[in-house]
This record gives structure tokens, sequence and C-alpha cells, in this order.
């Protein structure tokens, strides 16, 4: 399946999920992830591997942490090769002031925003998504 490519349709039907929890980035020597540890998400960079995990999996390995966060689900199908999809996205939230660490995976793109701020973060993407649709 290929997904959405359409800016405006991708903008009007996304629907912002938050998934209960915090969740934080941790970084470990490359081949060094331990067996059934519950990773969100790992990306192998050349100064180590980057997880993205729920606090509470990461408290229980004992990682040091980084900026916990709350995860919203962008629920459209977007293409892989949209254009502008997640520039007007984080363009919005960075007008609120919101940081954001976004990734995009084969079915949706996913947002880690400051864990205090994903309540108001729903609600800029909410009205970003009602505008679009108007």
């Amino acid at each position: 399946m290929s997904g959405e490519v359409d800016l405006g349709r991708l903008l009007a039907g996304m629907r912002p999920e938050l998934r209960p929890g915090t969740y934080v980035f941790a970084t470990m020597s490359v081949g060094a992830v331990p067996a059934g540890l519950g990773v969100v998400m790992s990306f192998r960079e050349a100064e180590g591997t980057t997880l993205i995990l729920s606090e509470a999996e990461a408290a229980r390995a004992g990682l040091p942490v980084a900026f916990p966060c709350r995860w919203i689900t962008l629920a459209v199908q977007s293409s892989l090769s949209a254009v502008g999809f997640l520039a007007a996205v984080t363009a919005r939230l960075a007008e609120a002031g919101i940081a954001v660490n976004a990734v995009s995976a084969f079915h949706h793109d996913h947002l880690f925003v400051p864990a205090a701020r994903g309540e108001e973060a729903m609600g800029v993407l909410s009205a970003l998504a009602d505008r679009a649709a108007a």
C-alpha cells in the first residue's frame, strides 16, 4: 500500500492519537541492545544506537535517558514520498513553541513531544486538521 501523497488530504485526514504513558530516548553502543528490551524504535548512528522506549522499560533496564515525551501517532496513512506533511505539522508545533522529534514509519508518522505538553500538542494538531478539512 502506497499511502496518501496529497498534502491537503493528509492534513484534513490526520487523526492525532495520543498514546498512554511517557517515553524516553536513550543511546547504547552499537550491538549492545539487550534482547527482550521493549523498544519502540531503534536507529543506528555512527556514535551508537538511539532507542525510543517507555520510561518504565528504560528504568527496568537501568538506562540513562533523555527527553521524557508523549507519543502522538498521526493516524492517516501517509506515503513515504509525501511532500510537506511533516513540515506543515512540525511548523505548527514550532509556532506553539513545542519541540518535536518526528519518526516516519511505513504506515504512519509519529511525533514525540515534551511530556508536559502532550495535550497541548494534541490541541494544535486537531486544530490544524480541522482547518484543513474546512
